[in-house]
């Protein structure tokens, strides 16, 4: 499980290279409030120094003396010890410690069960093979927790993905199943200079996204000739009159538009592969600008999440009626540049 959130002070640092912490096989102690009383983690560093076991404190926050305390028992008494805010706010956060306390094996200590931090019993401490804590983030792995209760927990997430109205709550709620269920990566960037490293991270980023839109609704064959093959369903429909049939013209123009252009960027001519292709049979057929060939698009694995598909038909329909529609459109002329004077004549007395 990843969390986006990382060591409230650098004082928990371990290791000085990485600037991060490594604690192996810790306690994590799981709280839904501020700790703010030092009285309050006095207990359980004790039964983290009686156990020889590092420390996690995953918590709203952690402040005042509790921090301190926290602080002077890492420096002066060799306590691996690292405190993280807990991520998401309101019912979220209540949601994501939970969540953590199931695959740790723990609990969390909440004050509407009556719980506090002077009361809590050792069982309530989850654990995990290892924690390793930036100052962005905190990467739990191997959570000591029962598998059947993780799989009931990621079960009941899943029914409230189908069940939920709303795309916000939706998104937390996967991005919960996936860190649940281990679905959680971290992708290492690298490149020689700044501008290298984010190229690469916009396209690794407009990768993700893409394969995201892909396992919500699908994939279609690239290139362009899913809409160009779409284009030859528009010739079933049976218009009412000459204006209706107009239109139907100028949405298959547009949806030819696509294999048209990255033909013709390849250096060859456009409306010969388009009326080649809309001779196929095979709707995986397309064009490969790069080898220059006729290839089975998906086998070849040149493809598009149709949602991504969908939406830039659905927008471009969308602007193209309000332009239809409206009776007067500002544009902003393009300026003519004016023309590089003329070169000088020659210096008198400068012919040869």
């Amino acid at each position: 499980m990843k969390l986006d959130r990382g060591y409230i002070s650098p004082y928990f640092i371990t290791n000085s290279k990485t600037q991060k912490c490594e604690l192996e096989d810790p306690l994590i102690l799981i709280h839904d409030k501020k700790v703010t009383n030092m009285h309050a983690v006095v207990k359980v560093l004790e039964m983290a120094l009686k156990k020889q076991k590092p420390l996690l404190i995953v918590a709203e926050d952690v402040e005042s003396e509790a921090l301190g305390t926290l602080i002077i028992n890492k420096l002066r008494a060799g306590i691996k010890v690292c405190a993280v805010k807990a991520p998401g706010f309101g019912e979220n956060r209540k949601a994501n410690l939970q969540d953590l306390a199931i695959l740790t094996g723990g609990e969390v200590i909440t004050e509407e069960l009556g719980m506090n931090l002077e009361n809590f019993e050792p069982h309530m401490l989850g654990t995990c093979k290892k924690v390793t804590v930036s100052k962005d983030d905190t990467v739990i792995l191997d959570g000591a927790g029962d598998k059947k209760s993780i799989e009931e927990r990621a079960e009941q997430i899943r029914s409230a993905i189908e069940n939920s109205t709303s795309d916000y709550d939706k998104e937390k709620l996967q991005e919960r199943l996936a860190k649940l269920s281990g679905g959680v990566a971290v992708l290492k960037i690298g490149g020689a200079s700044e501008a290298e490293v984010g190229e690469k991270k916009d396209r690794v980023t407009d990768a993700l996204n893409a394969t995201k839109a892909a396992v919500e609704e699908g994939i279609v064959p690239g290139g362009g000739v899913a809409l160009l093959y779409a284009s030859k369903e528009l010739d079933k429909l049976q218009t009412a009159n000459f204006d209706q049939k107009i239109g139907v013209q100028i949405i298959q123009n547009a949806l030819k538009t696509p294999v048209h252009t990255i033909a013709s960027n390849a250096g060859v001519e456009g409306a010969v592969v388009v009326g080649k292709l809309l001779e196929q049979e095979n709707t995986d057929l397309g064009y490969d600008a790069a080898k220059g060939e006729y290839v089975d698009m998906v086998k070849t694995g040149i493809i598009d999440p149709l949602k991504v598909i969908r939406t830039a038909l659905v927008d471009a329909a969308s602007v193209s009626s309000l332009m239809t529609t409206t009776e007067s459109i500002i544009v902003e002329i393009p300026k003519e540049e004016a023309p590089a004077p003329a070169m000088g004549g020659g210096m008198g007395g400068m012919d040869y």
